[in-house]
């Protein structure tokens, strides 16, 4: 066992370990960014409405502020721009993550990175801390800047794969990729300590100290990111660290149209293969049933990711900064839930049955979670275990098995289908998170957040409805092999 372990270390260099923290990290911060809009919506709907309708508020402006500055008129009508605002960042993220794939591929990776990881830390200053300077308050403003800012971080994801991807080739992807998505759910961790820390002096120090950090790691990125084992003359293959001439384009991504090189009969050459177009991408088997699951399954977490703190504070009355730092728990358990799942289904070299198994005990525990008490150890570990049948199977799936698709023999050897399918799978997702967002915010000021569960559970048993085929067609396999197996014996 031993000696196993350390053939599968010794393939790797400190270059990989630099390059798998700092992409890490970069996706950390970005999402530790994004999560203070969600940790600070109770100050953000007490500023924007009038004071003599927050009594149970401290004051945020003097009188004179709210009548000449005021966006609404009273709490339900900002919740409901709230999440309007969420829609809106969502759809943009979901058109941005179509093309930035594209983008990246064509230009050069750590550039376009730095450029949204600075590009998003910028938009999220002025939206939240220079109009509030300013007292600048304006619907239309806010809805710009937050297309712009959806925009930007659509630009992230897909680099910091295809960066993951140049380096780490098919040994291990299991365990390495499984590892490596649990940034979001740190930064969600990270974004939430941040905020509630400074919460106290006013959201838009919250919203300056993340950006402020995002920005300094845009920096760091720029200058200290390999994009290609071919910057330090290593082979592409990071299971074969010979060194090779140094390529004159070496941001260019081993999912892109330049990637392998290939031993001809009179010598080597470059091989480019096609690149696999959108629509035989989007037809690939698996691709369409895990996107429509995905896009009910990511609502749900990503409803979670927005309003959790919105809904411990509004509901149990808790102050803000203890509801941020509860709602980490929800993270916490979709960290653990991910790696203890993947590994499940690295031993059953199936992935549906597990994932199934993981969405029908979420159903359970959102109706458990819906009638939590009022009690934060309870419901912290309620919230820890929702997190774990939720959040695990959705780092699964954006992750290791969008790895799986883009990597599938349908391909016949064609890579370059990676990034495509990773951008179908989590666009799709992110379309089906932005509608959600509203028809939370809607059905919540409607009727109440009883209903809201209700809407969780029945988007968690269609995700589970989209991959029916997947899993009957997974378990028939498990059964043949055994039976193979049996008949060996």
């Amino acid at each position: 066992m031993w000696p196993l372990r350390c053939d599968f270390l010794s393939q790797y260099t400190h270059h990989h370990l630099v390059v798998f923290l700092l992409t890490f990290f970069s996706y950390v911060l970005l999402h530790s960014s994004r999560k203070t809009f969600s940790n600070v919506k109770i100050s953000i709907s007490a500023q924007w409405t009038p004071s003599v309708l927050n009594s149970t508020l401290p004051p945020y402006s003097p009188g004179e502020t709210w009548e000449e500055n005021r966006m609404f008129s009273d709490q339900q009508e900002a919740t409901l721009f709230l999440g309007a605002l969420d829609t809106i960042f969502l759809f943009s993220y979901a058109v941005g993550l179509y093309i930035s794939g594209v983008v990246g591929d064509r230009l050069n990776l750590r550039y376009v990175l730095t450029f949204g990881l600075c590009g998003s830390a910028v938009v999220e200053f002025v939206f939240g801390t220079v109009t509030e300077w300013l007292a600048f308050y304006n619907v239309y403003f806010y809805c710009g800047l937050w297309v712009c800012n959806g925009l930007l971080q659509s630009a992230v994801w897909p680099c910091v794969v295809a960066v993951m991807g140049n380096w780490f080739g098919k040994s291990g992807r299991g365990f390495i990729f499984g590892l490596w998505s649990a940034c979001a759910s740190v930064g969600n961790i990270l974004g939430a300590f941040l905020a509630s820390s400074v919460l106290k002096y006013g959201y838009e120090y919250a919203f300056l100290v993340t950006s402020a950090v995002q920005f300094a790691g845009g920096v760091v990125v720029f200058f200290g990111l390999l994009t290609s084992p071919k910057e330090i003359g290593l082979s592409v293959d990071s299971t074969d660290m010979r060194p090779v001439e140094r390529d004159s384009d070496s941001q260019r991504p081993l999912m892109s149209d330049e990637e392998e090189e290939e031993e001809e009969e009179e010598g080597v050459c470059e091989d480019s293969p096609r690149a696999i177009g959108f629509l035989q991408a989007f037809c690939l088997p698996g691709v369409i049933p895990y996107s429509l699951a995905y896009a009910c399954l990511k609502l749900v977490n990503y409803s979670f990711f927005f309003w959790l703190p919105f809904y411990l504070s509004n509901n149990f009355g808790w102050p803000e900064a203890q509801a941020d730092r509860l709602s980490v728990w929800y993270d916490v358990g979709g960290i653990i839930g991910g790696t203890v799942q993947g590994l499940i289904s690295d031993l059953l070299g199936k992935r549906a049955p597990v994932i199934a198994l993981s969405l029908l005990m979420a159903m359970g525990a959102l109706v458990g979670y819906s009638r939590s008490p009022d009690d934060k150890v309870v419901n912290s570990a309620l919230l820890a275990t929702t997190g774990f049948f939720i959040g695990g199977p959705s780092n699964m799936i954006s992750s290791a098995i969008a790895a799986d698709l883009g990597r599938q023999d349908a391909l016949q050897g064609s890579q370059e289908a990676l990034a495509t399918v990773t951008g179908i799978v989590d666009g799709t997702g992110s379309i089906g998170a932005a509608a959600g967002q509203y028809l939370v915010s809607l059905i919540e000021s409607k009727l109440n957040w009883m209903c809201v569960f209700y809407f969780f559970v029945i988007m968690t048993g269609c995700s589970v409805l989209f991959i029916v085929p997947l899993i009957v067609g997974e378990l028939r396999s498990m059964c043949r092999d055994r039976q193979t197996q049996a008949n060996q014996l």
